[in-house]
């Protein structure tokens, strides 16, 4: 839960609904999991997105019950109000308001709430003026249009669970012909063995978003805990079984990174992140601060009016130790130095790298100590991922960290130099030669990332499990002088 709040919070998502659709389930133990971990991964600086809820679509006594149980365990306490998603000046949530009655605690959750009553079809579109949509198929619906001619929200989806079978309306995934990851309107399903990494219906169902330009895009889903199989008797068409929300790796709509496709396991997450910039922009970097020559080993003040300060989440090395489904177990004791701050500084003949942990840094022999990765050109061609150059992946000595050049953009590195280092207390400097990095009389213009404490050496995915990893997964802290 708390990686989850680090990689929403990374990827800018503003709110995460829990799906409690099904009866008058509202799955409370793990709300109360997720809401107490993101609370604190909120006061250790993670902008971790609000929450709400989507109750059952339609007004039923499982919807009203829900409500009025959410009501009094959360809202009307006022638990966790800094984690409360607001639409309209109250906190949303998707359900119906409708059979509420006229005692004095509906009438308190008649006002209390913005009500937005989801809409299970994903053919038909808003059957009322103030629903939004789950889930619909290409070309979506926008919901709610605004005095202005726009519209309040469009859902985007990863996969639909909608056949040929069922017109398009809602049925299993293993039914022939379901709109798997690979499926798109305009093209059809891709053919190949591995079309589903190549997030065509996401992308599609995107640029649809893009045209419709809402005020809020509704993406399903981040993860889908079970697969559930159903019968006939339950009311689905499958023969002989159903399978609705998840079947395999094409018919699903997980973003969630997932172990079982290697190194490609996080395309849906970097497709999230790239349409999401997309949609809401991003700020202008920091601008770096004047050339200035570090001290190596001296006080760290001398850091103090270097920019950009590059931040990470505190917090996020404790232990983990908790049972998962069935007879798996998750054990998890790599994390080590928690990193909390980066800086960079320059001179004619060198750069200065800094790093800060929350405490004290652990002894310099431990394996896969402190590693700075450094893509040089910004060109992902080349390198182990980008990566052209990887200091302390071998353990330094007393006074010099070694420094490596990748070599055939796998996982096998070559000394080239001999890097000056210090340690003190909870950070850590290198210097290193521009020339060793080939920006000698040129412009900076690099990305670079810490990781301390990986495990399986050249695999990228480690960078979301193992250790630390300053910024998370795949991302990078850029630093340039060419602005």
């Amino acid at each position: 839960l708390r990686k989850h709040a680090e990689m929403l919070a990374d990827a800018k998502v503003d709110v995460v609904f829990f799906d409690c659709t099904n009866g008058s389930l509202t799955w409370q133990d793990s709300y109360e999991a997720l809401l107490k971990t993101w609370d604190q991964a909120q006061k250790d600086g993670v902008k971790v997105p609000k929450i709400a809820f989507m109750l059952p679509f339609g007004y039923s006594h499982y919807s009203l019950t829900s409500l009025r149980q959410l009501y009094r365990d959360v809202y009307n306490p006022g638990r966790y109000e800094n984690l409360w998603f607001y639409w309209k000046g109250k906190p949303c949530i998707m359900a119906y308001p409708d059979n509420l009655s006229d005692s004095p605690e509906d009438k308190e959750i008649a006002s209390f709430f913005t009500f937005r009553p989801g809409q299970p079809d994903y053919v038909s579109g808003p059957a009322r003026n103030d629903q939004w949509g789950w889930l619909e198929n290409y070309p979506q619906h926008g919901y709610i249009k605004t005095s202005d001619g726009a519209y309040e929200q469009v859902t985007v989806g990863v996969a639909q669970n909608a056949a040929p079978e069922t017109k398009g309306h809602c049925s299993a995934f293993n039914l022939p012909g379901s709109q798997g990851r690979s499926f798109s309107k305009q093209n059809g399903f891709d053919p190949r063995v591995d079309g589903y990494l190549y997030g065509w219906n996401f992308q599609e169902q995107w640029d649809r978003a893009f045209e419709l330009d809402p005020e809020l895009v509704f993406v399903t889903g981040w993860n889908e805990f079970t697969a559930g199989q159903w019968l006939p008797k339950h009311g689905w068409t499958g023969d002989p079984f159903s399978f609705v929300d998840q079947f395999d790796w094409e018919h699903s709509r997980d973003i969630e990174p997932n172990k079982g496709w290697g190194d490609k396991g996080d395309v849906y997450y970097l497709q999230l992140i790239d349409n999401v910039r997309k949609f809401k922009g991003m700020s202008p970097p920091e601008k770096t601060s004047a050339p200035k020559t570090i001290q190596i080993g001296k006080s760290a003040e001398q850091w103090e009016n270097v920019l950009p300060c590059y931040r990470h989440y505190k917090g996020n090395t404790f232990p983990r130790n908790h049972r998962g489904r069935n007879d798996t177990y998750y054990i998890n004791n790599t994390g080590r130095n928690d990193i909390v701050l980066t800086k960079v500084a320059r001179d004619d003949r060198s750069i200065y790298f800094y790093v800060e942990a929350d405490e004290k840094l652990s002894p310099s022999s431990d394996r896969n100590w402190m590693m700075l990765l450094i893509d040089s050109d910004r060109d992902k061609s080349t390198g182990w991922y980008g990566y052209d150059f990887i200091i302390n992946r071998q353990s330094p000595g007393k006074k010099k960290a070694v420094m490596e050049k990748n070599i055939g953009n796998r996982w096998e590195w070559q000394k080239i130099a001999e890097c000056s280092y210090a340690v003190k207390d909870n950070h850590l400097e290198i210097k290193t030669d521009r020339a060793f990095l080939l920006l000698e009389d040129k412009d900076i213009d690099i990305e670079f990332k810490w990781n301390d404490n990986m495990q399986e050496n050249g695999n990228i995915m480690d960078f979301y499990v193992n250790g630390d990893t300053a910024p998370g997964g795949r991302f990078n802290f850029v630093y340039t002088t060419t602005q």
